[in-house]
């Protein structure tokens, strides 16, 4: 089992170009899988049954409780991971019977549970205005949270995507002359899709005084590497330190709302539709493969809509 896994995490990484992030949860689940597995005594992708399958959906579900009662050996997973988990389980074997590895998908029946629908949770332009406002630009790290900042919320793009960019990347914004429309950003996503993203006033303005005030200063602790955004050793901001730039800055702004990572990203889309923007426009700029996924988004604004309706309409009661 463990070689099949292998295996197929170097097809989607080598084949199917997905992220290593995707494919890191991937192998998680699907080593989990293994170990139960081999609890059963099967480590031959061929001996797998159905009913082994269905008995770690049930796993999933349930956990392992210790054997003192005192907590848990696996804690029991959400709906939504445990989809996950099954829905990586289902592509292993679909693979291993596409290559002739196994001749029997043991996994076709199975249907992992459907997650609830959950809406993101945009910030109000209020919000987004008030984290804009704190990082404090008389230093190199303020100029850089104050980039990274206006940066993801300007162009919609995720953390990960911009703390995979080098400063070639946003070379040519800088260089616009004036009165000329800035060229568009040139990103990576998903899948090692390449998009063209629009990039505002704000966010040049912003990432050109980091440029030249900030990023020399941060280059000067390391060995001169090319990223954007850097650390204060002088290497690639991570995305665990940019996400946690976000919930620093979303604290001191006053926000007690939970902010994740794509926080702003999702701000960047309710707004835009807010704004009159196509949902066809917004799937384009945040790099979604379908447009039910950007579809999402109209949910919220259709409660904004609803909301603003009932307190400003005489008759709306």
């Amino acid at each position: 089992m463990l070689g099949l896994i292998q295996t197929y995490l170097d097809h989607l990484t080598v084949e199917r170009g997905m992220s290593r992030h995707t494919v890191g949860a991937y192998g998680r689940d699907l080593r989990r899988y293994a170990g139960y597995l081999s609890e059963q005594g099967v480590t031959d992708p061929s001996q797998v049954t159905s009913a082994m399958i269905g008995g770690f959906a049930e796993r999933l579900r349930e956990g392992v409780a210790a054997p003192d009662g005192a907590g848990w050996i696996e804690q029991p997973l959400a709906n939504a991971s445990a989809a996950r988990a099954l829905i990586a389980v289902r592509s292993l074997h679909r693979f291993a019977t596409a290559e002739g590895i196994t001749a029997e998908d043991p996994a076709r029946t199975i249907r992992p549970p459907k997650p609830p629908r959950r809406l993101p949770k945009p910030l109000s332009l209020e919000q987004v205005q008030a984290m804009l406002a704190v990082p404090a630009t008389d230093t190199e790290i303020g100029l850089r949270d104050a980039a990274l900042l206006e940066l993801l919320y300007g162009t919609g793009i995720r953390i990960s995507e911009a703390v995979a960019l080098d400063v070639d990347d946003v070379g040519r914004l800088i260089r616009a002359p004036a009165g000329e429309s800035a060229p568009g950003l040139r990103v990576l996503g998903k899948g090692s899709k390449e998009r063209l993203v629009p990039v505002g006033s704000y966010a040049r303005a912003a990432l050109d005084a980091y440029l030249v005030r900030g990023r020399p200063v941060l280059a000067g602790h390391g060995r001169g590497i090319p990223a954007l955004f850097l650390n204060t050793r002088g290497g690639r901001l991570s995305r665990q330190s940019a996400w946690a730039i976000l919930r620093s800055v979303a604290e001191k702004a006053g926000i007690t709302t939970d902010v994740s990572p794509h926080t702003l990203r999702h701000s960047y889309a309710t707004h835009l539709l807010d704004g009159g923007a196509d949902v066809r426009v917004v799937q384009e700029l945040l790099g979604h493969a379908s447009v039910t996924t950007t579809q999402i988004y109209t949910l919220i604004t259709i409660d904004h809509l609803r909301e603003v309706f009932l307190t400003s309409h005489p008759r709306a009661y």
